[in-house]
């Protein structure tokens, strides 16, 4: 997966408690095991009509975040159901962060092995950056991994904490193939030596 060191990018406001997994992708588009293509039923039921055409009152649908990168949530993001498809969604639509005070714990973690940075913060920090994000495109906020901190359109910063176990995955762009894979010699010493002692085998 793609390394997350730095982004900076407007952030879209979503100020919506218990946004489940099925409001994020819903379940027509589980039928694929594929990553891609599912940005397309990103929060469909939200983003259009029952006709097909857009929904223009939707955030994501105007024009000053059809390019957010980030996502400032309400409390609860992604509890529901425990699809892997809803990271697959967000990022695939172009989410690479989701901002929100709290997260559904099986969509927690999902999101970090494939490589979304998801942070949490209290409510009052959360308001500062949805006022942020109400001013559309003239304001972007800065997030850095290595520091942890969210930098805002006025100069403000708020730090965040990550477990430094999925910082480090984050940082270098490891999932967990790519964590086994950091250890192919040893990995490649114990089986010469396994075909060594059991060569039946």
């Amino acid at each position: 997966m793609d390394a997350f060191k730095t982004l900076n990018s407007v952030a879209a406001p979503l100020p919506i408690v218990n946004v489940d997994t099925d409001m994020i992708i819903p379940k027509q588009y589980l039928k694929t095991i594929e990553r891609h293509g599912l940005g397309k039923g990103l929060f469909h039921e939200r983003r259009f009509h029952e006709d097909g055409s857009e929904n223009p009152d939707f955030v994501l649908n105007k024009p000053a975040y059809r390019n957010a990168e980030i996502l400032i949530a309400g409390d609860n993001f992604g509890c529901g159901s425990s699809r892997e498809h809803a990271p697959w969604a967000l990022m695939d639509y172009g989410i690479k962060c989701v901002i929100a005070p709290s997260f559904g714990d099986i969509f927690f973690n999902n999101s970090f092995k494939n490589g979304m940075l998801l942070i949490k913060l209290p409510q009052e920090e959360i308001d500062k950056l949805l006022d942020d994000a109400s001013r559309g495109a003239n304001a972007t906020i800065t997030i850095d991994l290595e520091s942890q901190t969210i930098s805002g359109p006025d100069g403000g910063t708020i730090e965040f904490e990550v477990d430094p176990f999925r910082k480090h995955c984050l940082l270098h762009g490891l999932d967990d193939i790519g964590l086994t894979m950091e250890k192919h010699d040893m990995i490649d010493a114990y089986e010469a030596k396994a075909g060594d002692e059991r060569p039946w085998l």
